[in-house]
């Protein structure tokens, strides 16, 4: 069986509802697909904590 999802990873978790609802309305308004905003944030997390650098990450 092949994935549908080639370069990603389907996953699932819970989060804050307000975040949920400021990450959804963020990405309405900047039509920036939430997952494309999730990695952003992942990446800035792992920076951050020194698991990746600023030069290894993928998203501005």
């Amino acid at each position: 069986m092949s994935s549908v999802y080639r370069n990603r990873k389907q996953w699932s978790t819970a989060i804050d509802k307000d975040l949920y609802e400021k990450l959804r309305l963020l990405s309405e308004t900047s039509r920036i697909p939430a997952t494309r905003l999730l990695d952003e944030a992942i990446e800035d997390l792992l920076v951050k904590h020194n698991v990746i650098t600023k030069e290894e990450k993928k998203n501005p």
